[in-house]
């Protein structure tokens, strides 16, 4: 690893710290609620996806991750690569008490991926699940982690574009509105309003 490597490293955590607390407070995270993160090690390092993952540079950014789920609670998912059909490393705690299925496999560096292998270790009881509905998501390296947010998905802008050399990307998930003009979406402050106007029943 080059000097330039290990000086990036040594920004790494706290620019993953900065970007996720922009997250949990745009998307107002609370408490047990999931969020996924995926991330490539090897684009971080400025190499194409899949190719030069470590666990050094994973370390980092599960330190960075780990800094702001100790403030505001959330549980983390981290997303394994293709090989593991995108599984997700999980504390087996929050898998059960979401019902959550879970598959059989340790992830590695070479199958799941630094970030997911680093994870696992890390993690006081971990395991694999096949998928989730997280309530928000990052992506560091455009790993391509929607197949796991909730529906709808509200893209955050970091004020961090890039970790390392990968580019970053955001979202939090909000409820669908439902309905159609005559659909209201916050609470009337006066609860007789509106009652005498045409209704649907």
């Amino acid at each position: 690893m080059t000097k330039k490597d290990d000086l990036m490293l040594g920004r790494i955590a706290g620019e993953v710290e900065t970007v996720v607390r922009e997250l949990v407070k745009a998307g107002g995270i609370a408490a047990g609620q999931l969020l996924v993160v995926g991330v490539s090690t090897s684009e971080v390092l400025g190499k194409r996806i899949g190719t030069a993952g470590t666990l050094e540079t994973a370390a980092k950014i599960y330190a960075g991750v780990e800094a702001v789920r100790q403030e505001a609670g959330f549980v983390p998912a981290f997303q394994c690569c293709e090989h593991l059909n995108r599984a997700l490393v999980i504390e087996r705690s929050a898998a059960e008490r979401l019902g959550l299925e879970t598959v059989s496999a340790v992830p590695i560096p070479k199958a799941g991926g630094s970030m997911a292998a680093y994870a696992f270790r890390e993690l006081e009881s971990p395991c694999l699940v096949e998928a989730i509905q997280a309530h928000a998501g990052i992506d560091i390296g455009d790993t391509f982690i929607g197949m796991h947010l909730k529906r709808v998905a509200v893209p955050v802008r970091p004020s961090i574009r890039s970790i390392g050399e990968a580019h970053v990307t955001m979202a939090y998930a909000r409820p669908k509105l439902i309905g159609g003009v005559r659909a209201v979406y916050e609470p009337e402050r006066d609860e007789g309003a509106g009652q005498a106007a045409g209704t649907c029943d």
